[in-house]
């Protein structure tokens, strides 16, 4: 499941070209760094994991492409399967087609079981994915070697969250930048002045959070799904009883 996925992202003309650190635009050839991991794997790693607010961070410095967006094919495709479902529940019992609500009946429990089954893969596999993204942001330490716009956006990062460091908390940088200093109005995970808590800790986190919107969601639909699959089963078998279900 991917519970932190979001389209409602606004491009500038800045978002659609890389920008050098000191100001003019590089060509398209030398937007890859040749350095070894380059800032863009980093905003790709982080862009799925993290919230509206927490994604601007990165994306005004790396080029945005369509699979930063998988949310709108997604919405697309669920809006379709809703209309074709409404239209085949509507009219058969407009029409008392018992074919069309039984039709009905079998998509709603298809999409009940697929969403049970992707409720309890997401709960078994959280593990997996918590080490698959402490693994992957591990790819940049030591930090301290990765190029300056990576380091630029590790910052704000690290300002925004609150946190310091990838995986080892300040210990992954050599000399603390300024983003790891605490600020003075919060230092419940500071310590001598400085974020413990490394930036990986506080995705997780985020993480979390936004699987319990997703499974409180995932409740409700699969309550609508109970509600549609008996209501269109009693009607169904009031017209099968009744003898007027129509052939469509």
């Amino acid at each position: 499941m991917a519970p932190y996925l979001s389209s409602n992202v606004s491009l500038l003309p800045s978002d659609l070209r890389l920008r050098h650190t000191r100001g003019r635009h590089l060509p398209e050839s030398d937007q890859r760094c040749k350095s070894g991991i380059s800032g863009r794997d980093l905003h790709q790693s982080l862009f799925l994991i993290l919230n509206d607010k927490k994604k601007n961070i990165l994306s005004s410095s790396f080029q945005l492409t369509n699979s930063a967006l998988p949310g709108v094919d997604l919405m697309i495709a669920i809006g379709t399967i809703i209309m074709v479902l409404g239209f085949l529940g509507c009219y058969g019992a407009y029409r008392e087609s018992s074919c069309m609500l039984l039709i009905f009946f079998i998509l709603l429990l298809l999409i009940f079981i697929l969403l049970l089954a992707a409720g309890i893969l997401g709960a078994l596999s959280e593990k997996t994915v918590n080490d698959w993204v402490k693994k992957r942001l591990q790819d940049f330490t030591p930090l301290t070697k990765q190029p300056e716009s990576v380091k630029q956006d590790l910052e704000a990062l690290q300002a925004k969250l609150k946190c310091c460091g990838i995986i080892n908390g300040p210990g992954d940088w050599e000399k603390p930048p300024p983003s790891c200093y605490c600020n003075g109005t919060d230092t419940t995970d500071c310590k001598n002045g400085i974020q413990n808590t490394p930036c990986s800790t506080k995705i997780i986190d985020l993480m979390q959070q936004n699987m319990q919107v997703v499974l409180g969601i995932s409740f409700a639909i699969a309550a609508i799904l109970i509600f549609g699959m008996i209501f269109s089963m009693m009607i169904y078998c009031q017209i099968r009883k009744k003898g007027g279900a129509t052939r469509p």
